[in-house]
Order: C-alpha cells, then sequence, then structure tokens
C-alpha cells in the first residue's frame, strides 16, 4: 500500500459514518457472483433470467420508436410517481387480474429491490417487528434491516405461509406487516395456496395489518392452475410489488408498487426524497415494448424454455443425487429449493463447490430466524441443458464427499 492510501484509510477511520452503514452487510448473492464469474463455474447462484432470451432486437426497436415518438420528453425530468404510459400498461394488466389498481395508485421504481427499500422507509423503526415467511427473499432481509427491524418469522408448509401462525405473531407480535413472497418464492418456488390467500387476507383485515406482497415471478407459470392474486383479493389491504427485471430484462431497472391512493402519497415522496424518479428513458421503452404486443409474446416464451430447463435440472437431480436429498417442484419462478441431509452444511461446503467448478446460495442466508444450513437455492433458467447436467453431477460430487 502507498504512502497515499495508507493515509487515506487512516483519515476515513475517523470519520462518522452511520451505524447502520457500518454495519450494513453485503449479499451473498453478489459475492457468490464474483466467484461465479471465475472461467468454468457453472452459475446456479444468482436470479439472473437467460440472457440468450433477451429480446434484443425487439427493445432496439422500441428505443427507436420512444425517441421518434417522444423525444425530448423520453430523456427529461420525469413525474416521481413515473410516466403515464407505463402505469397505463400495468394498470390495465391489473385489470386482467380482477385487481382493481388505477394508474394514480402505481408507483414505477428503479427494480422491485428499490421498491423494498421504499417500503422499509415508510414503515420500519428501530425495533419495529415484521413477519416473513421460513425461509423469505434475502434481498428483502438486506433492505429491511438498515432500518432496525425485529423479524419474526411465520411456519410455512408446500402450501405457503399458515394462516393460524400468523394470526398467533400477529396478536403476540403487532408487526407493522406481513412480508410475502406470494408465488414461486424466491427462494423455494412455493407458491400459497388460494384456500390461504383467501385467509391471509381476511387476517389481513380482521387485524388491519398490511400484506406485502412481492411478486416477481406470478406471470412466469410454466405448470399447474393459476391462483387469485393477493392484490385482487386483497385490495387495499395488500400492496404489491412487481419488477419487468424478470420479464423483460433486469438491465431497465423498471419495478413498480401497487398500493392505495392514502399510501401512495406516502410512497411518493419517499421516492422523491431518494432519487426524484426512475429513468425516463427506460420507462417509455418498456411501455413500447409493450403496446406493441411484444411483452406477452415473450412471456409466454420464457414460461415455455424456463419449464424446460426446470424439468431438465430435476431430472438431473434424480440422476446425480441419492435419496437423501429432495427438492421441491415449482410450477413457475426461476428457483429449485434444495434440502440436503441435516448434518451436511451447504455453507461449508460451498468453497469446495466453487473449487469444483460449480455456484449455488447456501440457505441459511434466506432465513430471518432459526436457520436450516442443510438447504441451498438452484437457479434452473441461467443455464444451457448441458451446464445444468454437468453442474448438477460436480454438485453432487461435491455432496457426497460431506455425506
Amino acid at each position: 500500500m502507498s504512502d497515499t492510501m495508507q493515509c487515506v484509510e487512516d483519515m476515513v477511520k475517523e470519520w462518522q459514518f452511520a451505524r447502520a452503514a457500518v454495519e450494513q452487510k453485503s449479499s451473498i448473492i453478489r459475492e457468490i457472483l464474483k466467484d461465479s464469474t471465475k472461467p468454468g463455474v457453472i452459475n446456479f447462484g444468482g436470479g439472473l433470467p437467460a440472457p440468450e432470451l433477451f429480446p434484443i432486437d425487439k427493445i432496439q426497436n422500441a428505443c427507436t420508436a420512444v425517441l421518434a415518438k417522444y423525444g425530448t420528453a423520453a430523456l427529461q425530468y420525469s413525474l416521481t410517481i413515473g410516466v403515464d404510459k407505463i402505469r397505463e400498461v400495468l394498470a390495465e394488466r391489473y385489470k386482467r387480474q380482477d385487481a382493481d389498481v388505477s394508474i394514480d395508485e402505481i408507483q414505477i421504481t428503479g427494480g422491485a429491490q428499490q421498491g423494498l427499500d421504499i417500503i422499509g422507509r415508510i414503515f420500519i423503526e428501530p425495533g419495529a417487528v415484521i413477519l416473513t415467511e421460513t425461509p423469505t427473499y434475502l434481498g428483502a432481509l438486506q433492505a429491511f434491516s438498515f432500518y432496525g427491524v425485529r423479524y419474526v418469522s411465520v411456519d410455512t408448509d408446500s402450501d405457503g405461509a399458515i394462516p393460524q401462525d400468523v394470526e398467533a405473531k400477529i396478536k403476540k407480535h403487532n408487526p407493522r406487516f406481513i412480508y410475502l413472497v406470494s408465488t414461486f418464492q424466491n427462494p423455494t418456488g412455493i407458491t400459497i395456496s388460494e384456500q390461504r390467500r383467501h385467509q391471509l387476507v381476511e387476517i389481513a383485515r380482521k387485524y388491519n395489518c398490511p400484506i406485502i406482497d412481492d411478486n416477481p415471478y406470478e406471470e412466469i407459470r410454466f405448470a399447474g392452475k393459476p391462483v387469485s392474486s393477493l392484490k385482487a383479493l386483497g385490495k387495499e389491504y395488500v400492496i404489491q410489488l412487481g419488477t419487468f427485471s424478470k420479464l423483460i430484462s433486469p438491465g431497465l431497472r423498471i419495478g413498480w408498487i401497487a398500493s392505495n391512493r392514502q399510501v401512495q402519497s406516502i410512497i411518493e415522496r419517499m421516492k422523491q426524497a431518494m432519487d426524484l424518479h426512475t429513468n425516463t428513458f427506460a420507462q417509455y421503452v418498456v411501455a413500447e415494448f409493450a403496446r406493441a404486443g411484444h411483452l406477452d409474446t415473450h412471456i409466454e416464451l420464457i414460461k415455455r424454455e424456463y419449464g424446460k430447463k426446470r424439468d431438465y435440472m430435476m431430472g438431473a437431480l434424480k440422476r446425480h443425487f441419492g435419496d437423501d436429498v429432495s427438492w421441491t417442484t415449482p410450477e413457475g419462478g426461476l428457483f429449485l429449493w434444495v434440502k440436503l441431509p441435516d448434518h451436511v452444511s451447504s455453507t461449508a461446503l460451498l468453497p469446495a463447490a466453487i473449487k469444483a467448478g460449480v455456484a449455488y446460495v447456501p440457505g441459511k442466508f434466506f432465513f430471518s430466524e432459526r436457520q436450516d444450513d442443510s438447504t441451498m437455492r438452484l437457479n434452473f433458467c441461467n443455464a444451457t441443458e448441458e451446464n445444468i447436467e454437468e453442474g448438477i453431477k460436480r454438485l453432487a460430487n461435491v455432496v457426497a464427499s460431506a455425506v
């Protein structure tokens, strides 16, 4: 280290950073992504969509059309709440789901992750309680933890969060909200059953406790029967987050929050304080892409292709793992959840797996309480069939060495 660098390092040590900023942990997925870029590593770790399916030509055409139609308006500052064109697209899509959401109840965000941060800002104070599933999305844990939240996890099974436990913990802890990933959950792939959706909405009404439904995967269903949207069932009691990251491209960074008019006014003020507004040009591009009819066509494509990849990964797991390893069978989304023998730590195995040329996310990072380190999350959509076969084979060999 040079003398100048050492001087700067010593100086910065004396600066008075916010405690929450200093204590904020980096995302394990971001760290794994660094390792997964090494030559020869097959990456099942991140939540990356399949890049070969990105509709590059259609996005390029949308960009050209936006500049031709809207010109300087697409390059200028825009409203904090979002461009009308894209909110109109979203309101129409909600109408298809029998959800009564107006454009004035839709806030455009810089991806769903910013939506989570906004939710944290408007609800959480140090020591406040929120309820989460077991396990839950680690990006939400990272976003909410910054605000000094106290987590209480609710029991979850193959039909999702168990309503009786949700109600008991609402009565005991008086949480600020219930956080759910209702459909094709990240990390497990589980979908909350139709019956439980109705029960959870009734509990939210009974105790006036809002549900935050983080819902980026709902339209990526390639098997099974659709279930009612929590937003359609719960209306004003459900605040729903969505994103085009999994439906078109994560690089566009366009997400949204659908709430109600009273909450939207608070959300809009928080968004304004964060970054004034979301990327104007990207909003117009997504709206143009949808209006041209490409969004529905593209969703059908990724549903078909992701379904094939899910089937192939489950087949590879059957071929290479024994009966002491199990996994979920998601009807949509991007992820499988794998359960190893209880004595096997997926965290401890990760360095050996990386060395063997395969990456995953250890399951323990998805638990707000009562961590289970014998689990892991695998992304089946961001790999070819050849890589899935080889990656699962490598992973099985690493696990076998620990059993």
